[in-house]
């Protein structure tokens, strides 16, 4: 038990509010080759990513396990342990169900400050002791039922081979409990969420794929939050009455996401998305124009609204070098007015970020993926790390993540170094960020293809041997990864030193007949920020023309 306990409170020290994350849902009809995926960005200023284990075990009867708030590290209490607790490495766990959340909040007069649940604690309990996702949505809402919960409101993706469901719970302030509703998203859909309550009305009678607590309604007109038709009760609108921000900094994530793989007209829904809380608004979930890829969840992960009405990578806020990243906080004010900044899915204040691939077809010990990385999921390489993996890779560990001390052992640390020599000149860079973050990308997955091959079959008949390979190759690939993304953080600023770059031939910088460095190429501003340079300045640097 000593072990789990000082995984939670790591947890509380380097989780500093993962308040602002975004999450995507594929059906295992809705993608390419079987797999049900759900992804998460752990967002939030502050935050160190590492990678969390909690061993399987065995528990006598009377054994309590101590919980601590996720955001805080305040001891909030304890209670019964399991009997039986499944191994759990990230967000997944030993039998492929895997958690992710967005915080919502709602209204504040809802969180219960007596809860001995947050919704950290609440996540990594369930997976503990789920074999399925419907058994983690019991899991959830039977403990914060019988002890309280600390949060304010979240919605949860829930998932396992065959199923995945949203989520949606908050408190009852000062009466102990919760009310939720979760849904399940269609086997033939796509669905997201992004710190906005998504659930609006939903079928009572459909018991198989929808699932809520019996006072939900009830305690809704009770607190005067609803007074119409049960049949016109909405989940978002009772408990989380949508304001500009959560429309334009939330909902619009999950809308851009649709954008891009929805079998659907979204430009329907910007009204919605761009603020207006009398519009329409999005349905929870929508059919893909095509099945989706794991390399397609990955890609809208780092997705800045590129092409839409949002598009953050033209716009002056983007510098010298469009970079796709704005200063926060969201809101700044100039001249007595208050101005906001888009939120876009990629951002820099990701601690880590995950897709996981759950898949019904293979055994369970390699069917479970968590293609993780730490930092923004646009500056990261996905390496994989399968469900079986009973050992933190020692580059994606806690010990090496501190918040404060900076290590070369920490994928979190060199993949933010990387990232903070990239932002500032991030048009001149990023191209080569993108290869070779794409060459990793496909040897592991390439390499993941051909170990479940190998593998697989084998985990029946010689299985200490399969999985010994398995967590290698796991364990390997975050290893290789972190080594590789120091080579390119050493490639970078050689080649861009100065703001200048190194001309290159053949993989090799090229050098003068001397032996010298060869001559830098000097790119010079934009040409699209030099008009505005001289929109804004005039003829001040006019050179005179010569007599």
């Amino acid at each position: 038990m000593k072990r789990i306990f000082t995984v939670i409170a790591l947890f509380a020290l380097f989780v500093q509010g993962a308040a602002a994350c975004t999450n995507f849902l594929v059906g295992k009809k809705a993608s390419a080759d079987g797999s049900v995926f759900i992804s998460y960005s752990a967002d939030s200023f502050g935050m160190s990513g590492f990678l969390a284990h909690f061993p399987a075990g065995v528990h006598p009867a009377g054994t309590m396990r101590e919980v601590y708030d996720w955001d805080s590290g305040r001891y909030l209490g304890s209670i019964p342990e399991a009997p039986v607790t499944y191994n759990v490495i990230g967000n997944i766990n030993e039998h492929q169900v895997a958690i992710a959340e967005t915080t919502f909040g709602g209204r504040s007069e809802l969180v219960d400050t007596t809860g001995v649940i947050d919704y950290g604690s609440l996540m990594y309990i369930a997976l503990q002791r789920s074999k399925s996702a419907r058994e983690a949505i019991k899991v959830m809402t039977t403990i914060t039922q019988e002890y309280g919960y600390y949060s304010s409101g979240e919605s949860f993706s829930i998932a396992d081979p065959n199923e995945a469901w949203i989520l949606e719970m908050i408190g009852k302030g000062s009466e102990k409990g919760t009310v939720w509703v979760a849904v399940r998203v269609p086997d033939d859909c796509i669905s997201a969420h992004a710190n906005q309550s998504r659930i609006h009305k939903f079928d009572m009678k459909d018991k198989e794929n929808v699932m809520y607590s019996k006072d939900v309604i009830k305690f809704a007109r009770k607190k005067g939050y609803f007074s119409g038709k049960d049949e016109d009760f909405s989940f978002a609108m009772a408990y989380c009455p949508p304001d500009f921000g959560a429309l334009r900094w939330c909902d619009a994530r999950a809308w851009t996401f649709f954008n891009m793989y929805a079998d659907a007209d979204m430009n329907e829904y910007l009204p919605w998305v761009s603020g207006d809380a009398t519009a329409t608004p999005m349905p929870l979930f929508f059919k893909p124009k095509q099945p989706l890829t794991l390399q397609n969840v990955q890609a809208a992960m780092r997705d800045h609204f590129e092409g839409t009405p949002f598009d953050v990578t033209t716009d002056l806020g983007g510098g010298i070098y469009n970079m796709p990243y704005r200063l926060s906080p969201l809101t700044f004010e100039y001249e007595g007015k208050e101005y906001f900044n888009e939120r876009p899915v990629s951002t820099y204040q990701s601690a880590f970020t995950f897709v996981a691939q759950l898949r019904s077809h293979l055994p369970r010990e390699i069917g479970g993926v968590l293609w993780f990385g730490c930092d923004d999921a646009n500056m990261i390489v996905y390496t994989p790390v399968y469900c079986c993996l009973d050992r933190v890779p020692a580059c994606y560990s806690a010990e090496n993540a501190d918040p404060v001390t900076f290590s070369w052992n920490s994928s979190f640390w060199v993949f933010n170094w990387v990232s903070n020599m990239i932002y500032p000149k991030y048009s001149l860079v990023v191209d080569d960020m993108k290869r070779v973050q794409g060459e990793l990308e496909k040897k592991f997955y390439d390499g993941s293809v051909a170990l479940e091959a190998a593998y697989g079959p084998s985990l029946k008949e010689s299985p200490k041997y399969a999985l010994a390979a398995i967590k290698d190759f796991s364990c390997a690939c975050a290893e290789e990864a972190l080594a590789e993304w120091k080579k390119f953080g050493e490639y970078i600023i050689v080649k861009y030193n100065d703001l200048v770059v190194k001309p290159e031939k053949n993989g090799k910088f090229e050098r003068s007949s001397t032996g010298l460095g060869a001559t830098v190429v000097r790119p010079g501003y934009p040409k699209a920020y030099l008009k505005r340079l001289v929109e804004e300045t005039g003829d001040k640097y006019l050179m005179p023309v010569s007599k």
